[in-house]
């Protein structure tokens, strides 16, 4: 009994061994089993992540390989911005310098123009100027030799009396003594001898003078017996018939020319009485000067040949003077043309300024641009790439990298 029993117990004891072996060996089992399961979690965990890594260094290849694309992308972008500067540069300095050699051109032909202008006006002027110092010794000439001329006839046997012992006579020689003074002192187209006028009457001479005061006549008269009988009165009651009838004479002259030779709206309001003597000239003015007087009431003015002389000259200042102004208009278009030649001048002037400053301002803001392209191309050569692989989180996500300022 206690042998079975003690067999029971061994053998229970047996089964408890082999339970336990079993029971060691389903557990070694299951922990093979879980052990092999979780290496194959962990096998199957660890390969997305070798994936991304793998995944994560072709990513780092390609942005290693785009930006020494882009780097070497700016740097030719660099190169062609500094040729096209360098181009744009020149192409403006040419500009410019054409600009510039044309605007001098332009200017140059202007001034040479100008000068030629003005180099042909003062040798027209010097010119004239020439000729009429020419035509006014060649005048002086003839007067002296006029003048031996009259000192050879001055010997003469025959007297002023014999020769002019007529009034025809002495008309023709008052005439010719008059035409000769006013054709040394005028020109040929100044003056008119015998000229007639619209009441009939014919002129001795007429100077056309322009308005105001307008043509003027100018008549000879000689009062030759009042003028001997002067000379020859021997008593007080001789020179004052003498004196009487002079000045009959010469206001007869007077009223003659005023009332003739005086037109209104044809010729001057006054006229000129010429008297071919000196000596009768002399007389009037020393003992005669209430008909003078009388004579500048009518606007008759009394002239000797000298005198005569003195005031033809003024009459020639007169035209010249008139046919200046005559020229006045057309020196006035000149001057407009010159001015405006001038403010076209001053508004190229003006563009070619502001030209300066717009191409100015351009290369400054070249200058700019370039200064920017070369500041990125500096970051950009200046990146670290290591930096890439820091950027990895160990979770398997990938950390996007900064951009760099733009």
């Amino acid at each position: 009994m206690d042998s079975m029993e003690e067999a029971i117990a061994a053998m229970d004891q047996v089964g408890t061994l082999v339970l336990m072996a079993g029971g060691f060996a389903a557990l070694l089992i299951l922990l093979l089993f879980l052990s092999m399961r979780a290496s194959a979690r962990a096998a199957s965990a660890v390969a997305p992540l070798a994936q991304q890594m793998e995944y994560l260094g072709q990513s780092v290849q390609q942005l290693r390989g785009g930006l020494q694309h882009v780097s070497d992308m700016q740097a030719n972008a660099q190169v062609q911005m500094v040729q096209t500067v360098e181009a744009r540069l020149t192409d403006v300095q040419q500009h410019m310098n054409d600009r510039l050699a044309d605007n001098a051109l332009r200017q140059a032909r202007a001034m040479a123009e100008m000068q030629e202008r003005m180099q042909e006006s003062l040798h027209g002027s010097a010119k004239r100027t020439v000729t009429s110092l020419t035509q006014l010794q060649e005048r002086l000439a003839t007067i002296d030799k006029a003048q031996d001329n009259i000192t050879k006839l001055s010997g003469d046997v025959l007297s002023l009396q014999d020769i002019l012992s007529n009034k025809q006579t002495r008309g023709a020689f008052g005439e010719i003594q008059l035409n000769d003074i006013v054709s040394k002192a005028l020109p040929a187209d100044a003056y008119t001898l015998q000229a007639t006028l619209s009441n009939g009457k014919r002129a001795d001479c007429l100077v056309h003078l322009p308005n105001p005061p307008g043509p003027i006549v100018i008549d000879s008269k000689f009062p030759l017996e009042p003028y001997e009988a002067l000379r020859r009165a021997e008593t007080q009651d001789e020179l004052a018939y003498a004196a009487r009838q002079m000045k009959t004479a010469l206001r007869a002259h007077i009223r003659a020319i005023s009332e003739k030779y005086i037109i209104e709206g044809e010729t001057a309001d006054g006229a000129i009485l010429f008297l071919p003597s000196e000596a009768v000239y002399a007389e009037l003015h020393a003992n005669f000067t209430g008909v003078v007087r009388e004579g500048f009431a009518a606007k008759v003015w009394i002239v000797s040949p000298t005198t005569c002389m003195a005031t033809l000259n003024t009459m020639r200042a007169i035209l010249k003077d008139a046919r200046m102004r005559e020229q006045a208009g057309a020196i006035r278009s000149e001057l407009g043309l010159l001015h405006r030649d001038v403010e076209r001048l001053g508004e190229r002037v003006g563009n070619l300024d502001r030209h300066f400053a717009q191409a100015a301002k351009d290369v400054a803001e070249i200058k700019i641009s370039a200064d920017k392209a070369g500041r990125r191309a500096q970051r950009l050569d200046n990146f670290d790439f290591e930096e890439i692989d820091q950027g990895a989180d160990p979770t398997g996500t990938v950390v996007p990298l900064e951009h760099p300022e733009r």
